[in-house]
């Protein structure tokens, strides 16, 4: 089942056009690794995919019951504020604002869904922690857990290991690799190319000269793909 599907969009700003044509789908229990480089246009999917930006030409549909408050999604830990005063389990179950309408406190519900997300990412400890004191890793694990507050089908991340050392982007990895394996669909823009080697189905590259979406396989056979990745330093 398709869950998001783009069709012959333009995407920039003030009219002018970064990427244009694109059309991609994203089936559940798909992961999608959106890659290219700088300046090609990957924050601004990201924000028209989140519904942030308005495609200049072109729709988005979104299918299977999803709504655009229903994809968890995790921002660059770049525009998360670090120092804010609150316990991991505040920073959790503010993940569901959206999508609940008490005017007062959350349900039982909710924080019963916020503990097993917490569990869920190996942070049961640090439960009652304040969040500006943990690291770079324990931050991004509790993101997480947020972004699972918001959906129950799919994660979007925004370059979810910069700044992490190689071991803690290895275990933000496996996490992400286990939330696949058990139906959560997941997007993640990506500046580091091994993941998408080894855990994506499918490739969105998006580069200065166009664009490219298709299976894993059909993107180490194409040109851009094998010219990405022999820039990124991967031979096949």
């Amino acid at each position: 089942m398709i869950l998001i599907e783009g069709k012959n969009l333009t995407l920039g700003y003030e009219g002018q056009g970064i990427i244009t044509g694109l059309t991609f789908s994203v089936s559940e229990g798909d992961y999608l690794c959106i890659v290219g480089e700088n300046g090609s246009g990957k924050s601004t999917f990201v924000k028209t995919v989140l519904g942030l930006v308005e495609p200049l030409k072109g729709t988005i549909i979104l299918s299977g019951g999803l709504k655009k408050n229903a994809i968890g999604y995790l921002p660059q830990l770049s525009d998360i504020q670090r120092d804010f005063p609150s316990s991991v389990m505040e920073v959790v179950l503010s993940g569901c604002l959206n999508r609940h309408h008490r005017l007062f406190g959350y349900s039982a519900e909710e924080k019963a869904r916020a503990r097993e997300a917490i569990c869920r990412m190996g942070m049961e400890e640090y439960r009652n922690k304040s969040f500006q004191e943990l690291s770079g890793g324990q931050m991004r694990r509790v993101l997480l857990a947020r972004a699972l507050m918001a959906t129950e089908k799919i994660l979007f991340l925004d370059e979810p290991v910069t700044g992490l050392d190689p071991g803690a982007a290895s275990e933000l990895y496996s996490l992400l690799r286990r939330l696949n394996e058990s139906g959560i669909t997941v997007m993640m823009v990506t500046h580091d190319i091994h993941p998408a080697l080894n855990d994506a189905r499918t490739i969105l590259h998006l580069s200065h000269n166009g664009w490219f979406f298709g299976t894993k396989e059909e993107y180490f056979a194409s040109d851009p793909g094998q010219t990405f990745l022999k820039e990124a330093g991967h031979d096949r």
